[in-house]
């Protein structure tokens, strides 16, 4: 008897795992192949636009994923530098197989876990309650809480051109009796597309008509707890490429687009929209002439290259025409050829926020069996899910993470509210509150609540403390010292367009104009700071009037998201209500009010019957 069972050794397996055993839960992680764990069998990288401030907020409650992505990194990068800080963040180009060895070694050394090299069969239920897991052998594994992370596994094929071939991703099994398992239970199975594109061998590649892209210079890193010597010297990383496509390219394409498995009638998955096969998007931007495509290296031995932005479900024929019409691939060698993967998903409106199963009582899902694409995505919804199991079995209320509290919160409320008909992908442009969900600052908001619940090692709790009064102490010192004008400090603030001094001031009033920094005025405040210290209170200046306007939103909306709703209330008995509303508000049966308004066809008008009915029910 174990008190979470975990089922899926992908990323959201890992942090599901790791998050319940660190708050002492006895936890078992099933899964097919051991040496699988922590799998890239897509892009090998972590992070990015949105994705890079989920690691970051994994990171602030303790998890894998964070210290993985910065001790076996190919390459650094910060992206959006040129934009606020609202949308900049950190991408890893990733080792793949340094990345699999790191997560296996962690989970080998987390207490209170054991590793099991099985396949899960079925389900086990007692009435409407999960109490187990029956393995393919028969063998039986009981559980307080199970949560389920299968990734693309269930019920999977692999699809080129006219063939399906009964796979999952990167040659692992397939598994068609858990699916079923599940409908049987009465859950809803919804069926989507994922695809990959081929790795090339990178001895073949001219790498002369290419654009190379290096990697940043200066110290980058996920976690905070990650030191410079543990992670690849600038001058040691590997760079990535920029082609484009070519006419020949298009022309291949075209010719041939019934023979893609995507436009052949093979697929009936639904894909994702914001990561299209190429031939997709040469049907949906027809007028563009050409489109940009990335050579990633996929390990240190340097020996592969990932074609980022090539996805296609074409034969093995045609995908040679199309690689071999890219300029300096002409006479690349095709390592292993691209695919499409259709599998089987939980639609993700059947669980409460804390992904808890509406239907199934303890059955917890997570990853992309919820409808969502992304290792990060993955690795974010199985740390809460490993939290909430937890917490459940200790008989405490869930943690649901707000929207305007971390990208998390925003995902898994998009999930929960809204559903998804495709794979989901977070975008900066979902969270109404990105300037307060920054790559900067996720620490401080999160590593305080996960402190609290016990999902926080000691050694990051500390580490924590100490930057915030590096911070505390560093913002008091900046405005305690007084900057007279002078020859030196005004030719300092010119030489980077920042104007000139005529008054004295203080240093962190000076740090609001554009391209002052902390290091700028160190020879005349003597102030020094670490990397991270000074970039957030740099962060929390220069954005100070914005950041507090985004806050009296917050505020002002925080009404609605404090009025909860009970479980058991009955909206076909609140004669009030649109017919439309009754319907969706029962099948997806938010937790508050605030959710409940941003349900699809939820009217003010609906959202205003159910507060008067709430208060009504509280003066009682």
């Amino acid at each position: 008897m174990y008190d979470v069972l975990v089922v899926g050794g992908g990323h959201a397996g890992i942090e599901a795992a790791a998050a319940a055993a660190r708050m002492g839960q006895k936890t078992l992680l099933l899964t097919n192949d051991l040496s699988m764990i922590g799998s890239m069998p897509c892009n090998p990288s972590v992070g990015g636009p949105a994705k890079g401030i989920v690691v970051r907020e994994i990171d602030a409650f303790g998890g894998l994923m964070p210290k993985a992505a910065d001790q076996t990194a190919l390459q650094f990068k910060m992206l959006n530098t040129a934009k606020g800080p609202g949308v900049r963040c950190l991408r890893v180009q990733s080792d793949r197989d340094a990345y699999k060895k790191w997560m296996l070694s962690a989970l080998k050394k987390q207490d209170n876990l054991d590793l099991l090299e099985q396949k899960a069969a079925r389900i086990l239920l007692n009435g409407s309650k999960i109490i187990g897991i029956e393995c393919e052998d028969g063998t039986q594994i009981l559980s307080r809480t199970v949560i389920l992370t299968a990734g693309t596994g269930m019920n999977s094929a692999i699809l080129r051109g006219h063939t399906s071939t009964v796979s999952g991703a990167d040659g692992m099994p397939t598994n068609s009796t858990l699916s079923k398992s599940l409908a049987d239970a009465g859950l809803k199975l919804i069926r989507l597309k994922t695809g990959t594109p081929p790795r090339i061998i990178k001895s073949t590649v001219n790498l002369e008509p290419a654009i190379i892209q290096p990697g940043s210079e200066e110290f980058l890193h996920f976690s905070d707890e990650t030191t410079p010597d543990q992670v690849i010297r600038p001058e040691e990383q590997l760079p990535c490429y920029l082609i484009y496509t070519t006419p020949k390219t298009h022309r291949i394409i075209n010719e041939h687009l019934q023979d893609s498995a995507m436009y052949s009638g093979l697929v009936t998955g639904v894909g994702p929209r914001y990561c299209p096969s190429i031939e997709d998007k040469l049907v949906r931007f027809a007028d563009r002439p050409r489109h940009q495509l990335f050579l990633e290296p996929e390990r240190a031995a340097y020996d592969t290259f990932y074609i980022q932005g090539f996805s296609t479900s074409m034969p093995e024929s045609v995908q040679d025409l199309m690689v071999h019409s890219l300029p300096g691939l002409e006479e690349c060698e095709i390592q292993k050829y691209a695919y499409a993967i259709e599998y089987d998903a939980v639609d993700p409106l059947q669980m409460y926020p804390s992904l808890e199963n509406k239907k199934i009582e303890n059955l917890f899902t997570a990853g992309q069996v919820n409808g969502t694409s992304g290792y990060e995505e993955a690795a974010g919804q199985g740390l809460m899910a490993g939290i909430n199991a937890a917490l459940k079995n200790q008989g405490k209320d869930p943690l649901v993470l707000r929207r305007d509290q971390a990208y998390i919160g925003v995902m898994i409320d998009d999930l929960a509210t809204k559903g998804t008909k495709e794979p989901y992908r977070l975008l900066t442009s979902r969270a109404e509150y990105r300037l307060l969900l920054r790559h900067d600052n996720a620490h401080v908001r999160l590593t305080p609540i996960a402190h609290e619940i016990g999902v926080l090692p000691e050694s990051a709790w500390k580490h924590y403390a100490a930057l915030q009064e590096e911070v505390a102490d560093g913002m008091k010192a900046l405005k305690q010292a007084h900057i007279k004008p002078n020859t030196a400090i005004n030719e300092r603030l010119e030489s980077v367009g920042a104007g000139s001094l005529e008054h004295g001031t203080d240093a962190y009033t000076l740090l609001k104009r554009p391209n002052v920094t902390i290091a700028l005025l160190e020879p005349f405040t003597g102030i020094k700071l670490s990397q991270d210290a000074a970039y957030q209170i740099e962060v929390e200046c220069k954005y100070e009037g914005y950041i507090a306007k985004a806050k009296r939103d917050v505020e002002r909306l925080a009404k609605l998201e404090n009025v909860r709703i009970p479980k058991e209330l009955d909206y076909q008995a609140i004669s009030n209500l649109a017919l439309e509303a009754r319907s969706k508000l029962d099948q997806i049966r938010p937790a508050t009010l605030g959710q409940a308004s941003r349900i699809s066809g939820i009217n003010p008008s609906d959202i205003a019957v159910l507060s008067a009915l709430l208060a009504g029910q509280k003066k009682e």
